[in-house]
């Protein structure tokens, strides 16, 4: 268990997390690819008010999750490591949306959205 904590920069993992939980909120909404990515999967997008609280819970530890992640692949120094895990990650989301016939823009918003997530952590990780 000691390989998952130790020397983990947990303020960089948390500040991480947050960012990269609110940038969803962003992507997501109709000021990004909000309109374009509900499109691609066939739904309309509804107000705050009619979140999916089990999708947002569950996005939220999977955030984490990926965070905390980054935080030991950073504290192994093993920064190729999360660049492989991001990709393989990506891909099989692509492979998932792809089964799923969404459109190739939600896709790309989608495995988009990883990357971004998967660069702000890492930043945050060399900025604490």
């Amino acid at each position: 268990m000691e390989e998952l904590t130790a020397n983990v920069n947990w303020l960089a993992v948390i500040v991480g997390f947050v960012v990269s939980f609110v940038l969803g909120w962003l992507w997501y909404s109709p000021r990004l690819f909000g309109k374009k990515w509900a499109e691609g999967i066939g739904v309309e997008l509804g107000s705050a008010e009619q979140m999916p609280v089990a999708a947002m819970v569950t996005q939220a530890l999977g955030t984490f999750l990926l965070s905390w992640i980054v935080g030991i692949t950073a504290a192994q120094e093993a920064l190729l490591t999360i660049i492989l895990i991001v990709i393989t990650y990506v891909m099989l989301q692509v492979s998932g949306g792809l089964f799923t016939k969404k459109s190739s823009a939600a896709i790309a918003i989608d495995a988009g959205f990883v990357v971004a997530m998967a660069v702000v952590m890492i930043l945050f990780q060399g900025i604490f």
